[in-house]
């Protein structure tokens, strides 16, 4: 159960929402909820709020990350992760698709962000006068964070924000000029929160080619230090969130996923459900409701300890006041 300890799942005490980030290297953030979900599963003393305080206060940002998707990214490795993961061919092509086309684009969406604060894609829309509309605008500032120039702040009034990174950050995320030195980096830190893993489990969550994530595994020296995996007895159960790291960290979810439940987590579309697990490998599914979770075992579960995990997701995401 190494992946297990090694994505933290065992909840270690103490961590921050910072360190948690620091400690996985980054966390897919497309749903931010569902994000916000998968600290919860890592920590035991974390809240809603400790999250969102982090993200406000910079320590944790939201950007285009590995796989040209949205990630919680520490504040401090943006600049080399950002040397390795930042795409604009599909985002050009995107805009293209969109309609949104001319040789000032990277001007334009720049001039509507720098010194507005986070503005909401309507706001966006209204500054960008007829330029682009709806997803046009999203892919827009895709361009811009390509270019280190835009990252995500919180949401307001449960919309999403675009804001100029050198209005969030002070300065735009500038990339790691020493490329070896990125994928030195990235391959120990991503070899420390993904244990067991090979070159092709790197590349498959990076985006890099396979020759890169490769090379990236050779400049990152020996495996780095592993603690002894947990005990099969005492893998806790537990709740992690749609899209989880765990799901996601790996070319295959086969070690977690049983063949014989997979169509039920990954029905098809897009869809990946939240995850029950127990022993180390997936033994439900699970919904939400505002606050409450919902289980669909696949087989008998601890009564105990699932429901110690039902409750948790309650407390994390119900708001209290101050």
């Amino acid at each position: 159960m190494r992946s297990v300890e090694a994505q933290l799942l065992h909840r270690p005490p103490g961590l921050g929402a910072g360190e948690v980030v620091r400690r996985l290297l980054a966390v897919q953030a497309q749903d931010v909820t569902s994000a916000c979900l998968a600290f919860r599963a890592r920590s035991p003393s974390l809240r809603l709020a400790d999250v969102e305080t982090a993200w406000r206060d910079r320590e944790i940002v939201r950007a285009w990350g590995p796989r040209g998707t949205l990630h919680f990214v520490h504040a401090d490795d943006l600049p080399w992760l950002h040397a390795l993961t930042r795409r604009d061919t599909g985002t050009l092509r995107r805009l293209g698709q969109e309609g949104v086309t001319g040789d000032d684009l990277l001007p334009l969406i720049e001039g509507a962000l720098a010194g507005q604060g986070p503005l909401t894609k309507a706001e966006l829309e209204e500054r960008l006068a007829g330029r682009a509309y709806g997803q046009g605008v999203v892919h827009l500032v895709a361009l811009a964070a390509f270019h280190g120039l835009a990252v995500l702040a919180p949401p307001r009034g449960g919309k999403p924000t675009y804001v100029h990174a050198a209005d969030w950050l002070g300065a735009p995320i500038a990339p790691e000029p020493d490329r070896e030195r990125a994928l030195a980096e990235l391959a120990r830190r991503y070899r420390r929160a993904h244990r067991p893993s090979e070159p092709e489990d790197l590349a498959a969550w990076s985006g890099l080619s396979l020759g890169e994530a490769r090379t990236a595994w050779r400049l990152s020296g020996p495996d780095p230090d592993a603690t002894d995996p947990l005990p099969a007895q005492d893998v806790p159960v537990r709740l992690i969130p749609a899209f989880d790291e765990l799901l996601l960290g790996w070319k295959s979810r086969d070690p977690v996923v049983p063949a014989a439940h997979a169509r039920q987590v990954f029905p098809g579309g897009g869809i990946l459900r939240p995850v029950v697990l127990a022993g180390g490998v997936a033994a439900g599914v699970w919904e939400r409701r505002g606050a409450e979770a919902t289980v669909r075992p696949f087989g008998p579960l601890p009564a105990e300890p699932l429901a110690e995990e039902v409750a948790d997701v309650r407390r994390f995401l119900t708001r209290t006041e101050a």
